[in-house]
């Protein structure tokens, strides 16, 4: 998993409320266990027509947004079904920060375990970082600080800690694991030699 500490970008506002995972990525598209090729499918019944053309005025098709690496979204992000391919999805698109009033649990949890940094805020410093959106204008993600940078504001925001670290060193579940491999391998070790037998085909 890639290290997250500080991103700059110009966001890509979604005013939407109860974005679904459905809708970040459409049930047709998780028969793959693969975590890449999804984001040419992300929002798909809001990015293409029913020929399968780009439609021109939503968000993530218009340049500069579709190098967007940051995305303002609106309250209760990731609502619906658990499925992982949805951060998957917005990874594989180049986005690794969704900023947004709340998310849904599971997705939030899901974003972490695949290098995504999603921020709460109030709907009022939401309202502010549109502006920068809507203006085309950079802002500044810092992990580290745990801030925002904009213009000449900055706005504050909480991460867990833990969380924050497995973002800051690239730790997923299985790098977590791997972190413990030696005691993992004694364990193992001394299970054998207390109880052989379970080891016999």
């Amino acid at each position: 998993m890639q290290k997250f500490n500080t991103l700059k970008s110009i966001p890509a506002y979604l005013p939407i409320m109860n974005i679904d995972t459905d809708m970040i990525i459409p049930k047709q598209f998780l028969k793959t266990i693969k975590r890449t090729g999804l984001g040419k499918n992300l929002f798909f019944e809001m990015r293409y027509d029913d020929q399968g053309k780009k439609i021109d005025d939503f968000i993530l098709n218009q340049t500069p947004f579709n190098n967007s690496k940051i995305l303002i979204a609106g309250k209760n992000f990731g609502c619906g079904s658990s499925r992982e391919h949805a951060p998957w999805a917005l990874l594989d698109f180049g986005i690794t920060c969704v900023i947004s009033s709340s998310f849904a649990d599971i997705f939030y949890n899901n974003c972490f375990k695949n290098g995504i940094l999603p921020i709460i805020l109030n709907e009022d410093k939401i309202k502010e970082l549109s502006e920068y959106a809507n203006r085309k204008e950079e802002i500044n993600v810092d992990l580290g600080e745990e801030k925002i940078i904009y213009g000449n504001s900055k706005i504050k925001f909480k991460i867990d800690s833990f969380k924050k670290k497995c973002l800051l060193e690239g730790l997923d579940d299985i790098a977590l694991s791997l972190k413990k491999l030696d005691k993992i391998k004694n364990f193992e070790k001394n299970l054998k030699d207390k109880r052989p037998w379970i080891f016999n085909d």
